[in-house]
């Protein structure tokens, strides 16, 4: 295994949703400084795992080459990020499946270390990024052995994943109030207020 994986940890680039913000287009392809949405976290995440995963709806053809394996929802109508972490939970290689959205062209490195270096720590529990109050639960890494219990809930009508790891005594990884890596470009409007980061 390449020294510079992050060992037992699958990852998932969620790119399945409706993009009511994008005017209902695909949002991991809209463009951004000359590259989908999703190139910027792909381009991150790819050298740090041998499981990466992309949950999408459509435009499959379009994300294959991204992606070790490609993962959809298995009901209709876009029902959430929820419904691509449970599609990527059931796929998973790895004990631990790390969550980043499409739409945060920003992340780095440095960010998903972070993440995992804290996981480590408690193995059993899911972590979350939070910025000051505010917690990111699409930032996120969730231990693959909760699967069921995350079922469980989908299944009693729960669909935020927020609500579901805080159930699970979800830790927290706390960032800065302004750290512009967890930045979600969704919207046509904040794709013009941010560039890339130096080194991007």
């Amino acid at each position: 295994m390449a020294q510079s994986w992050l060992a037992n940890c699958s990852i998932l680039l969620l790119a399945g949703g409706r993009g009511q913000r994008m005017g209902g287009r695909d949002k991991g392809l809209v463009e951004w400084h000359g590259k989908p949405l999703v190139a910027w976290p792909q381009r991150i995440a790819r050298p740090l795992t041998d499981d990466l995963l992309i949950s999408c709806n459509r435009n499959q053809s379009r994300y294959a080459a991204l992606a070790d394996r490609l993962v959809g929802d298995d009901v209709a109508d876009f029902q959430g990020p929820l419904a691509g972490i449970r599609a990527g939970l059931a796929a998973a290689r790895h004990p631990w499946l790390m969550v980043l959205p499409c739409d945060a062209p920003l992340v780095d490195e440095a960010l998903l270390r972070q993440l995992y270096a804290k996981a480590k720590l408690e193995p059993e529990t899911p972590l979350m990024a939070r910025r000051g109050a505010q917690w990111e639960p699409l930032f996120c890494i969730i231990p693959v052995s909760l699967a069921p219990a995350i079922e469980h809930a989908w299944q009693k009508g729960e669909r935020s994943n927020l609500k579901i790891l805080l159930t699970l005594q979800a830790r927290a990884l706390d960032l800065g109030i302004d750290d512009s890596r967890l930045a979600n470009m969704n919207s046509p409007e904040l794709l013009l207020t941010q560039t890339p980061s130096a080194g991007t």
